[in-house]
């Protein structure tokens, strides 16, 4: 294994039990690993040290990211807003198919793809940038509990929103010092058998389901998803399935969705999944009386838009990962029937200047990116390599509703990143315009967010393949 240092520091750790002989208990999630001195717990991020349970990851990161909140699988809270997205390193879990080993499994993470920030680093960003939500995501939110309670109450101090995406194998008593300070809980339920995820994710079911309803019934603001993986999780007996537990346990009103799957990790020998399974586990559970189900990783289909629950009137379109409202007023009330819609506002965070041509008389450098196969997506890597501020320009292209530039300050040695997806079915791409002093890299992804990325140089073109780093046997890539 490779020599790292992102993890030569230790942190306090909370929801700590000490035991005789220096042993300690983490009851973090319900493995409530029992770590004796100089030994580590499942997900390798958390560790007894001269008996006492220490975090390895406080602060550690990968690059903070500007996407949009439809990434979370959230449709029903700000649609459109614009997040700060966080994640980590280790995780509770380790799925077959998962879409950020690299980082999830401890063991293989490298000290280039790791970050360090502070609390107030992370607070500050948001705010500078104009962004009302951070949203704790990625590998999962669950092994970076310190790092993320005490940086959440930071946040919400300074008006801030804190969305908590996860898969949710988590005790009773971490979710308890969540609720303070966590608004939005998008929760991950990768199968309601338990036979599944114990052979695929390697934890068990009940714990996620409980910690869901436990949140539901604390009035948190819920979602729902399930990866439908071909040819395991994506027939009707998962939609049927989801469709029960939200509607006898949560709500019918509980948005739920259904995401499509790309290969990945050890789970490479398969294709993405059919969208028409898709469409029919949508149908399925709507049949079964839920009001609100969407499809995740798809574009080109109406199962992303809201309607009214009452009328049908359309409310919220989107492509992509981008949303427009165009059937609500200021109270979130369906401009058709006037009724409430369920869906959360929020006031419109500063947004970013918006130019139709290029300064004049700049010396700009203009990379492009065009989409291709299934590549719909990419982050938009910025640094500032001095010590002034400076201002570099976003755009798209292909569509001649897509003119124009968007402006991205950034402070003195800021590195930046942010996602951009095809927003209409006539975009062709994205491009960047560059001071002298900046320097920008552009890394696909599938969909939604993830982590590692490659730059676009070294991604591959096959539509159906991850353009991401394959694992091996071995562990690397």
């Amino acid at each position: 294994m490779t020599q790292t240092n992102w993890n030569s520091e230790a942190h306090p750790a909370r929801l700590e039990e000490r035991l005789d002989d220096d042993v300690v208990r983490c009851h973090l999630s319900p493995r409530n690993c029992r770590i004796r001195p100089g030994q580590h717990g499942f997900y390798r991020v958390r560790a007894n040290r001269d008996g006492r349970l220490v975090s390895l990851n406080y602060g550690r990161s990968v690059h903070a990211t500007e996407e949009t909140i439809e990434t979370e699988a959230v449709f029903h809270y700000a649609p459109g807003a614009r997040i700060l997205s966080m994640g980590n390193v280790g995780c509770m879990l380790n799925c077959d198919y998962c879409h950020n080993w690299k980082t999830s499994q401890a063991r293989y993470v490298e000290d280039k793809d790791v970050h360090r920030y502070t609390p107030q680093q992370v607070v500050d960003i948001a705010l500078r940038h104009g962004i009302g939500v951070i949203s704790w995501t990625y590998n999962d939110p669950v092994v970076w509990h310190e790092f993320v309670v005490e940086t959440a109450a930071l946040a919400k101090a300074a008006g801030l929103v804190n969305l908590y995406k996860s898969a949710f194998f988590i005790t009773a008593e971490a979710i308890d010092e969540l609720l303070p300070v966590i608004d939005i809980f998008s929760v991950s339920i990768k199968s309601l058998d338990p036979k599944y995820y114990r052979r695929i994710t390697k934890g068990w079911l009940e714990p996620v389901l409980e910690g869901t309803e436990r949140v539901f019934r604390a009035g948190k603001h819920v979602e729902v998803s399930t990866l439908m993986v071909t040819d395991l999780s994506d027939d009707e007996k998962t939609a049927r399935d989801m469709a029960a537990f939200v509607g006898e346990r949560l709500s019918p009103d509980v948005p739920t969705h259904f995401v499509r799957f790309h290969p990945d990790y050890r789970m490479t020998n398969t294709v993405r999944t059919p969208v028409d399974r898709l469409e029919r586990a949508r149908t399925t559970a709507l049949g079964m009386g839920l009001r609100h189900v969407y499809l995740g990783n798809v574009y080109d289909t109406a199962s992303t838009d809201t309607r009214c629950a009452r009328c049908g009137r359309l409310q919220v379109t989107r492509y992509g990962l981008n949303a427009d409202l165009v059937g609500l007023d200021a109270g979130a009330r369906c401009t058709g029937c006037g009724s409430p819609s369920g869906l959360t506002l929020l006031p419109d965070a500063r947004p970013r200047e918006r130019v139709r041509e290029l300064p004049a008389g700049e010396d700009l450098r203009v990379a492009e990116f065009a989409w291709h196969g299934d590549v719909r997506a990419l982050h938009v890597q910025l640094r500032n390599t001095s010590a002034a501020p400076a201002r570099i320009y976003t755009g798209r292209y292909g569509d001649l509703g897509q003119d124009g530039w968007e402006a991205v300050d950034l402070a003195p040695h800021e590195s930046f990143r942010r996602i951009a997806a095809k927003s209409t079915p006539g975009e062709t791409g994205v491009r960047v315009a560059v001071p002298p002093h900046c320097d920008s890299t552009l890394h696909q992804v599938f969909d939604r967010a993830h982590f590692p990325t490659v730059e676009a140089t070294d991604g591959t073109l096959d539509g159906d393949v991850s353009p991401l780093p394959l694992f091996r046997p071995g562990g690397r890539p």
